[in-house]
């Protein structure tokens, strides 16, 4: 028999919340975390809004939560991930386990893309001398190091494993870590992904890729806009999330909480183009049914899908397409949400985020908004604006959509946890 996989765990910090509790809070409350970019750096880009971290009404500070020797070793997304790492194994109580369950405890974690602020000052560094290079420059762009940081600090000594499938990575982490749980590989996973690449290069760069909110430059909170007709594109967010998964003999046995149950996960491959979805949406619908048929549940249990939809024009309908054409005449049973209208486009940082949420909404029976829908076509179901009650059923399923560039598709099938 396959081993069931439970979420016992969670930890965030993003632009709508420094925590799970004021995350979760946030974006069932409709709130959104994009502001201005400030700087005269950004000045002259096309795009000047993004979800930054914030605290007490400015950016994050690291230096007060870390030492300025530790901060040398790593950057910023490995320090997100150690700080949401932290909260998760603090709320799953396996902060400190003992040693046969460290044993068994692996980490997978990954980014999209590696800061590029760093490699630029790096860069500059060299020109003034070989000895102005830092040491720890390699280990700080490695996109491995928010696993190895976190299983280091931990002693967790089961897989240690990193993504990076672009805007995927956070989704596909999950999905592998459901994997490696099922099939015996681990007891525990700590896993999702981290993104730290807001800057003057990345956001001129996804500019000229086009990809990027131009038109709410004035009006930062209304950028980010999932299925609405005005959306331009999407907007770039920070942070990360992490999940403790579970194999649920293992958590019962030490009496954990449980939030859901990971029933299923599917991937494909669109084998179209660099950075759009295969029109007719076929990527999206293989990993879709097959994280279904992988949790062995019917197409009419799922109530629920928190869409990928980045607020791109060709992305969000493409993806539209898709559900309509897997579900056809479910689709009347069946609500769609983005909640990246209240913290934009976290990259590799946006699937682990994002299902956190969705744990939360079949943990607790609240479907997520989608902020800022004002003018939609479609007849889905989008929950626009405010979040809505989730229907009594035997039992609440969800799917969590995740795509990236080259054409890499997941999808988790994610389930009301039923002794």
């Amino acid at each position: 028999m396959k081993r069931r996989v439970v979420v016992t765990g969670m930890g965030v910090i993003s632009p709508v919340g420094l925590n799970l509790t004021q995350a979760w809070e946030s974006i069932i409350g409709g709130k959104s975390g994009i502001s201005k970019l400030e700087g005269a750096s950004y000045a002259p880009l096309p795009c000047r809004i993004a979800g930054t971290i914030k605290e007490n009404g400015a950016r994050i500070d690291l230096s007060s939560r870390f030492k300025k020797t530790e901060l040398k070793t790593m950057g910023a997304a490995t320090a997100y991930a150690l700080l949401a790492a932290h909260e998760a194994l603090t709320d799953s109580a396996l902060v400190s386990p003992p040693e046969g369950v460290r044993l068994r405890t692996g980490v997978a974690v990954g980014m999209g893309m590696v800061d590029l602020e760093d490699i630029c000052e790096t860069s500059e560094a060299l020109k003034r001398g070989y000895n102005q290079v830092s040491p720890f420059f390699v280990p700080r762009i490695l996109p491995n190091m928010c696993a190895g940081q976190i299983s280091i600090k931990y002693g967790f000594r089961g897989p240690n494993h990193a993504v990076s499938t672009a805007c995927a990575t956070g989704a596909h982490a999950i999905g592998d870590s459901f994997r490696f749980i099922r099939h015996g590989d681990a007891d525990v996973m700590v896993c999702g992904g981290a993104e730290a690449c807001i800057s003057p290069l990345a956001i001129a760069a996804f500019c000229r890729l086009r990809a990027l909110s131009t038109g709410f430059n004035d009006s930062p909170e209304k950028g980010s806009r999932p299925f609405d007709k005005s959306r331009d594109g999407f907007v770039m967010g920070e942070g990360s999330a992490i999940l403790v998964l579970e194999e649920l003999g293992h958590a019962k046995d030490r009496g954990a909480k449980i939030y859901a149950e990971i029933l299923g996960y599917g991937l494909s491959g669109d084998a179209s183009h660099l950075t759009a979805p295969r029109p007719d949406g076929t990527g999206a619908i293989l990993a879709m049914s097959r994280a279904v048929g992988d949790a062995g549940v019917e197409l009419g249990a799922v109530g629920y899908i928190n869409a990928h939809a980045t607020s791109t024009p060709i992305g969000d309908a493409i993806e539209t397409t898709a559900i309509k054409t897997l579900f056809g005449d479910l689709c009347q049973n069946l609500a769609v949400s983005s909640t990246k209208g209240a913290h934009g486009h976290l990259l590799g940082a946006a699937g682990n985020l994002e299902t956190v949420f969705t744990v939360k909404a079949v943990q607790e029976g609240v479907l997520p908004p989608t902020i800022n829908l004002e003018n939609c076509e479609e007849t889905l179901n989008f929950v626009p604006n405010k979040s809505q009650v989730w229907a009594p059923i035997n039992q609440k399923v969800a799917l969590k959509n995740a795509f990236g560039f080259g054409g890499t598709n997941a999808c988790l099938c994610i389930a009301q946890f039923v002794n």
